[in-house]
């Protein structure tokens, strides 16, 4: 019992360590590279630096950031989503269909938004309940929501059927297209979300405990955290927040589409592994992920500036993940 005590309180040691020391060396690296970024980019093309231009990168990162917010909580658990895609496609196309069968914006929006909370709950209470691998039942997620998605955009019919629904509603648009000023809502939005999430992480019981989680998951249990119901709800706000994030993608577009998403799972896990997240648990930032997103978006907007082939920016982000994993791999072997 004596020794069990000593473990334990050598494992709170070491998780509020890290709760305090996870955020400043990796973001002032990752911080630098993208001013770096932004220099080289002010050189070779003379349109980067006009508001314009910015706005546009900021605008076209909103999504991928918001749904970094959520991921980083899960990273952080130890765990992983790859549905995020599917879940915002399916959140967005099911409120397209209620607003394109009459009914008013609220219940549309309370129906997409509760949409993403029961993929997310879904994903959460079978990694933690039943245990199976997050790997496994998001990439099952995955599917799933995606052809959830089809489903709402073409009833039954499926196969020939337009797998678009026109978005027409004036607050729907307005969230996704519109701006405050000069600045889009969608990237007001995606600040107001970093600064309530980044408190609640470092401020809060909850965020300790997903700290807690992922720094050592028994440890965290012998102290009296319930790891499960803690799970479930890190699921449950990814849910949350890819709904968000398909509402303002259907906004925007003033379309909701099957495809939306395609493909958005690796940019927002790319963007939070890039931010200093690490993904054996732990260890990760808010702020951290915006600026990993931030990164993913000039690099984008930089291919398109300098007029290169499509193939190019897949292949420059895969060679980004694994280097900011294999950095990661490192770091961890030295500590």
């Amino acid at each position: 019992m004596v020794s069990e005590n000593a473990y334990v309180e050598t494992e709170k040691i070491t998780i509020l360590s890290r709760i305090k020391n996870t955020t400043l060396p990796g973001e002032s690296g990752v911080f630098a590279a993208l001013m770096v970024m932004c220099i080289i980019m002010s050189i070779a093309s003379p349109y980067f630096l006009k508001t314009v231009n910015i706005f546009n990168i900021m605008r076209n990162m909103s999504t991928i950031g918001i749904m970094a917010i959520g991921m980083t909580m899960i990273i952080v658990t130890g765990g992983i989503d790859l549905s995020v895609g599917s879940q915002m496609a399916v959140a967005g196309m099911i409120m397209a269909r209620m607003l394109q069968n009459g009914f008013p914006i609220v219940p549309s929006l309370i129906i997409g938004f509760g949409m993403g909370l029961l993929t997310g709950f879904f994903n959460g209470f079978m990694i933690s309940r039943l245990k199976v691998t997050p790997f496994i039942v998001t990439l099952g997620m995955l599917s799933i929501a995606r052809g959830m998605t089809v489903f709402f955009a073409t009833g039954t019919k499926g196969v020939g059927v337009a797998s678009n629904i026109t978005v027409k509603d004036p607050f729907v648009n307005f969230v996704g297209g519109g701006y405050i000023g000069p600045i889009p809502f969608p990237v007001i939005i995606m600040f107001v979300l970093v600064f309530i999430f980044s408190y609640f992480l470092k401020n809060t019981v909850l965020g300790r405990q997903i700290y807690a989680i992922g720094s050592n998951e028994e440890a965290a249990r012998l102290t009296g955290v319930n790891v499960d119901r803690v799970k479930v709800l890190t699921y449950t706000f990814m849910g949350f927040l890819c709904a968000l994030s398909g509402i303002i993608s259907a906004g925007l577009l003033s379309t909701a589409a099957t495809n939306i998403g395609t493909g958005t799972e690796l940019d927002v896990v790319a963007a939070v592994v890039i931010g200093g997240a690490s993904l054996s648990g732990g260890r990760g930032s808010i702020a951290g992920s915006i600026i990993g997103a931030a990164i993913m978006a000039v690099l984008r907007n930089s291919f398109v500036l300098l007029k290169m082939p499509g193939y190019m920016q897949t292949i420059s982000i895969g060679a980004i993940i694994i280097l900011a994993v294999t950095i990661d791999t490192l770091r961890q072997r030295k500590q």
